[in-house]
């Protein structure tokens, strides 16, 4: 129903702003370091963005995890305001993650703020009600891009990226490793993802 709702309320949207969608492949679903689906992930999302600095979208993936395998969707609902400073872009917006059919309450939200100058980028997360806040560096330069990220009560994580073209899609390989914090999740991948816009 709620995509039904966006997915309307698209079809007024003035002139003076876009919509768009995409869709991927991955191998594995890495978010912060960590596995989200314990294997392949197919996932896809609508994005509306005004000429004013203001967006919002929807994207969803499969997820599985060990701990609650009820828990077999992702569905996220964002929305933000991008602006520049004397030469540095700043981001600040709102994000909900949810999961539907999960068995436990996982569902939990951020405020963030990212930072932007070059090729150099940072992101701070402030977890709500609770949540535990996420703090990130990133660097990157042509198609490889560098992370590292701190998040709270888990663990840090490190990931190197490289994205290229497969013809008409979108591809990248990408290495990412997660040094548990006392949360007992040790991790790292490798992923091949691809993936499309329209």
């Amino acid at each position: 129903m709620k995509k039904l709702i966006l997915l309307l309320t698209m079809v007024s949207l003035p002139s003076f702003a876009s919509v768009s969608a995409n869709v991927s492949f991955a191998t594995d679903y890495i978010w912060r370091g960590m596995t989200q689906s314990d294997g392949p992930a197919v996932q896809g999302g609508f994005d509306y963005a005004s000429d004013g600095g203001f967006y919002a979208g929807l994207w969803g993936s499969n997820v599985n995890f060990n701990y609650d395998p009820g828990a077999g969707s992702e569905l996220d609902l964002y929305f933000g305001y991008g602006f520049e400073v004397g030469g540095v872009g700043v981001d600040i917006g709102y994000i909900e993650y949810r999961y539907p059919e999960n068995d436990a309450d996982l569902d939990f939200e951020e405020i963030y703020v990212g930072l932007s100058m070059g090729d150099f980028g940072f992101t701070y997360a402030s977890g709500v009600d609770g949540a535990p806040d996420y703090t990130e560096l990133s660097y990157g330069v042509g198609p490889v891009g560098v992370s590292y990220g701190q998040y709270d009560d888990y663990g840090d994580n490190f990931g190197i990226s490289y994205g290229f073209s497969c013809g008409s899609y979108d591809c990248a390989l990408a290495y990412s490793d997660f040094s548990d914090d006392g949360y007992g999740a040790d991790e790292d991948a490798f992923v091949f993802s691809v993936s499309a816009s329209l």
